[in-house]
């Protein structure tokens, strides 16, 4: 370890975080954790002596290993490293950073790069799911340039469309609804308790008393709304088969409201104590599916596509999320567009551990 770590630092999606390889890493989890803090330079409200960005958004970190599944190249853990607090979570995956996969496989030679597009299958080990990627690859190298824009990231860059089957229940025991129901009353307020590749709570702003239009600072500062919040989840968590909840990064809490930008929905989350500057992939088909559900509160505030493209409205712009559902309305497979770009690829040098 003195001799640093190798490490490929890439922005997927809206986050950024540090990709490594499972062989560069110790092999037991407790140690992996510790590292890991010593890196990004937790537990610090500003990170300052690690490569964290003093938010949860650019303190993830992914790592890949080759894959023993005959449908998958690739596996990806994906570890969110907390900021102010001494703990690493796999509790969940991330859809933004999974975005980053692809191309990292390729530069670290677990996939071997095509002429053209090279496709990569990815197995979610957070929740157990393939996703499928596709990455630009032409003369057989990854290209992060290209004209695909995504809200919440300045300019544009090459397309990382992915494709997801199998997201019911990835979390919470295999059914798209936990409980079975489209709505649950929580604290007197109408839910929906959700799982299509990230567990979250749907809720109506306006039920809550606010618009659902508020700034990310102010919802953050409103401390009353946070604490009915957590109040909500803490229930919620054993309802959704997650246990109990409170050192967990999950169930996320995602308020809707009427679409402002021409949208489906509008989204504030909750992730699960800090409001998201944007929506995470997996939330967003969470969402998604709310939509759909007639009786839930996401249902009456949204305009449904007819082409099957939702785009979900949060505050810096819109994810857009495809959903195909058979003759029934049964949903059977999502997928989203996202782009990643490599920022750094060098050794990270972790801050010196206890003596």
């Amino acid at each position: 370890m003195f001799d640093g770590i190798p490490c490929l630092w890439m922005r997927g999606g809206t986050s950024k975080g540090a990709y490594f390889l499972a062989s560069d890493l110790p092999s037991e989890r407790a140690a992996i954790d510790a590292l890991l803090l010593r890196i990004m330079g937790s537990p610090d409200a500003r990170q300052i002596d690690g490569i964290g960005g003093a938010d949860p958004l650019t303190s993830k970190v992914a790592v890949l290993s080759p894959s023993d599944r005959a449908d998958a190249d690739v596996d990806y853990l994906f570890l969110q490293v907390f900021v102010d607090q001494a703990l690493v979570s796999d509790a969940q995956g991330c859809g933004n950073i999974l975005a980053g996969v692809g191309p990292c496989a390729i530069e670290r030679g677990l996939v071997a790069a095509q002429d053209g597009e090279t496709p990569v299958r990815i197995h979610m080990v957070n929740t157990g799911e393939v996703a499928t990627a596709r990455i630009a690859t032409p003369g057989g190298r990854v290209s992060y340039d290209g004209s695909a824009r995504i809200d919440g990231v300045p300019g544009t860059h090459a397309a990382v469309p992915l494709m997801f089957t199998g997201l019911d229940g990835s979390m919470t025991g295999g059914a798209m609804l936990p409980t079975g129901n489209a709505v649950d009353v929580i604290e007197g307020l109408e839910c929906t308790l959700i799982d299509m590749g990230m567990p979250i709570v749907v809720m109506s702003a306006e039920a809550l008393g606010i618009t659902g239009r508020e700034s990310r600072e102010d919802l953050d500062a409103d401390s009353n709304l946070k604490a009915r919040l957590e109040a909500i989840r803490l229930k919620a968590g054993p309802m959704m088969n997650l246990g109990d909840v409170t050192e967990k990064s999950v169930p996320k809490m995602t308020l809707v409201s009427r679409p402002e930008d021409g949208g489906t929905i509008s989204t504030r989350s909750f992730i699960p104590h800090r409001c998201h500057a944007t929506i995470g992939v997996f939330a967003a088909v969470s969402v998604a599916a709310a939509c759909v559900l007639e009786d839930g509160p996401a249902a009456d505030l949204a305009d449904l596509p007819e082409d099957g493209l939702f785009s979900i409205e949060h505050p810096t712009g819109a994810a857009e999320v495809m959903i195909d559902r058979d003759e029934t309305g049964t949903i059977t497979g999502a997928g989203t567009l996202r782009t990643a770009r490599k920022l750094m690829d060098g050794l990270v040098f972790p801050a010196p551990g206890p003596a």
